[in-house]
């Protein structure tokens, strides 16, 4: 694929008998979905409400079995997932309209499955399907309530509590969540057993929309990964589908909570609002930042809204006219996702054993290969393996012997030859000419010092990401600061407005009216989000003193190791450079001193200087993390004793 594609979008309508035909119309091709309103004759003779609107997408399904729904919406999303696309597939709407009975279904009867066992079920039988490939499913089974995260898997025997809360974490390679249990099923069956345990878990409560209401969002995720059974394939695919079962959209008048049920359905609007707000920006080509971070809902799903995954919404709806304001507001949150791109890719990774065999088989071909035209050419003699340490010792003697003038040529016979020749060449001309430092620095970063080098960069890169995420944060919290005070002004502006007019009080409490109400909520979630933040800030904060720790260790280390590199390389007696190669008996920085020249003052004024462009703040650096380093050193030093003075005790 690789192309941009949009969302594909589908409506299914409830089936009832007491269907608004004046007010719902279908399009011929199934594809739109028109509402007409009459007019609020109490609004007078000049009326501008709006009363007609039109929906297109990509299907409606009216009085649809579930084997349609699923050939529909679903069936393509999860053949692909097995050539290693990634697919979303998400049920929308207000509560009771059906997304529970679509995404699941029911399981006492297996004619009325929902999407979520029917395409367990087409997985394992596309696996049949495909002999030639070694396939493996695991799944998870996820809960969001009231911006927590729960594991519906978390009661198998072989699972246990978690200790620590769990956590949505982000890495290269994608979003997961930190703590939610992964469970390798090999059939069928062992997947059904896993998704009906995770249902038996869920949180249901009753309100006045449906006595069975689901107040959680969840998210049931297979995960699947398929090798090649042909052993010199080193690829193999990855890739997962997420169904997505979401609380339902009403407002909260609508359905006549209160007390906890009331709370719930105030978290759920509020991830759904967060939802629809990612939508809204993944649907606006010139917005560079989504809000996933908004809620747990958007964040967990990062990586499977838009991108590049295969995407499906789904949006229930009643069909009665009672209902068509609810239904409304739906088929908006369709329309407006159907603005959304996405770039399907296939998720392809390289197994690395596989690789190194196909190598190594690579290898001996092609020295046969080499060997068979060396014989055409009657070069039986030619040897392609790593030159020993007689090969080296002659190449640099006939190196020394060119340059005397004692030898006319040199014989070229392969190419790891050629390149030894010219490393004794710079072994020879190099001690009496020794490079500069700055000039050293590199070759040493790039050959001897390169380990050192990689992680240092890597820490250093992991330090400047914990930064900008502190940033970040920091920016948030101002951002959440500022809110409060505003919410605080307004509500003290609604108390005193209160006392003004007189306050009224009802078997001993104060009664509020709705706005101030709301701006209580308001402060109180807002100062939970500030304290949120401020504990990641704090979090941070520490990783980033860790951090900087490490970059400190690498760079001082690296700069100490070309040190004696640098000394070693260009100002030993020749007599001491064989002890120094690998395998010699001298290991590389414990050269005794009396037989090393010392540095000029010069030199060591210009590694002075080069220590100094090294360090990210500059010069006005170098006196804290010299102290920084001998603190570490003393520290050390007494931890050392500490130990020594313990075991002694013992």
């Amino acid at each position: 694929m690789g192309t941009r594609k949009k969302v594909h979008t589908f409506v299914r309508v409830k089936p009832t008998d007491d269907f608004a035909h004046e007010m719902i119309k279908y399009g011929d091709d199934n594809k739109s979905i028109d509402i007409h309103l009459k007019k609020d004759t109490r609004r007078g003779v000049v009326n501008n409400q709006q009363t007609d609107w039109s929906f297109k997408l990509d299907g409606v399904l009216h009085n649809a079995s579930q084997d349609l729904v699923y050939e529909t919406v679903a069936k393509d999303v999860v053949a692909q997932a097995l050539d290693g696309y990634n697919g979303t597939i998400m049920c929308y709407g207000q509560t009771g309209a059906g997304k529970t009975y679509t995404m699941t279904g029911t399981t006492e009867n297996y004619k009325h499955r929902g999407i979520l066992p029917r395409a367990l079920q087409q997985v394992f039988r596309m696996i049949e399907e495909r002999p030639t490939h070694a396939i493996t499913v695991r799944v998870s089974y996820l809960e969001i309530y009231n911006e927590s995260l729960f594991d519906l898997l978390s009661t198998l025997p072989y699972v246990g509590p978690s200790v620590t809360p769990m956590t949505i974490v982000e890495n290269p390679q994608g979003v997961f969540i930190k703590g939610l249990s992964v469970h390798l099923t090999s059939q069928e069956e062992d997947a059904f057993s896993l998704l009906f345990e995770g249902e038996t878990n869920r949180i249901i409560a009753s309100h006045t929309m449906n006595k069975n209401s689901s107040r959680s969002h969840c998210i049931f995720t297979i995960y699947v990964e398929a090798h090649s059974r042909t052993l010199s394939d080193e690829k193999y695919i990855t890739s997962k589908i997420n169904l997505v079962d979401l609380a339902g959209s009403e407002r909260l008048g609508k359905s006549g909570s209160e007390g906890r049920v009331l709370k719930e359905a105030t978290y759920i609007n509020k991830s759904l609002s967060f939802l629809e707000q990612a939508i809204i920006a993944l649907g606006d080509q010139k917005r560079e930042h989504i809000p996933f971070r908004q809620c747990k809902l958007t964040h967990a799903l990062k990586d499977s809204l838009g991108g590049n995954c295969n995407m499906v919404l789904l949006t229930n709806i009643y069909g009665e006219a009672a209902q068509l304001e609810e239904t409304l507001s739906s088929l908006r949150f369709a329309s407006r996702m159907k603005l959304v791109t996405t770039e399907p890719a296939i998720n392809e990774k390289y197994d690395a054993e596989r690789m190194v065999k196909n190598l190594e088989k690579e290898l001996a071909l092609l020295k046969q290969e080499l060997a068979i035209h060396d014989s055409l050419a009657n070069r039986t003699l030619v040897n392609y393996d790593p030159m020993d340490e007689i090969q080296i010792a002659e190449i640099n003697s006939q190196v020394r012997r060119y340059l005397e003038g004692t030898l006319d040529e040199i014989d070229i016979i392969n190419l790891r030859q050629i390149q030894e020749v010219f490393n004794q060449f710079r072994v020879v001309l190099r001690p009496s000419t020794p490079p500069p430092k700055p000039v050293a620095f590199e070759d040493f970063k790039n050959e001897r010092g390169s380990e050192i080098n990689r992680i240092f960069k890597e820490n250093k890169s992991i330090l400047n990401e914990r930064r900008k995420r502190a940033s970040e944060t920091t920016q948030r919290i101002n951002a959440i600061k500022r809110e409060m005070d505003v919410t605080k002004e307004a509500l003290n502006f609604q108390k005193s407005l209160r006392e003004k007019q007189g306050e009224y009080e009802n078997k001993g409490l104060m009664i509020i009216d709705e706005e101030e109400f709301l701006l209580i909520l308001k402060l109180k979630d807002l100062k939970k989000q500030y304290r949120t933040e401020y504990q990641d800030l704090r979090d941070l904060r520490a990783e980033i003193q860790y951090c900087q720790h490490l970059v400190d260790q690498c760079r001082h280390r690296l700069l100490t190791e070309f040190d004696i590199w640098y000394n070693e390389s260009f100002f030993i007696p020749e007599d001491l450079q064989v002890a120094l190669k690998p395998g010699g008996s001298i290991r590389p920085g414990m050269v005794p001193v009396s037989r090393i020249m010392s540095l000029g003052e010069d030199a060591q004024d210009k590694f002075s200087q080069l220590q100094q462009v090294l360090l990210p703040e500059g010069p006005d650096s170098v006196a804290f993390y010299n102290a920084k380093v001998k603190t570490e050193q003393k520290h050390n030093y007494l931890k050392t004793m500490m130990g020594l003075q313990q075991a002694h005790r013992k």
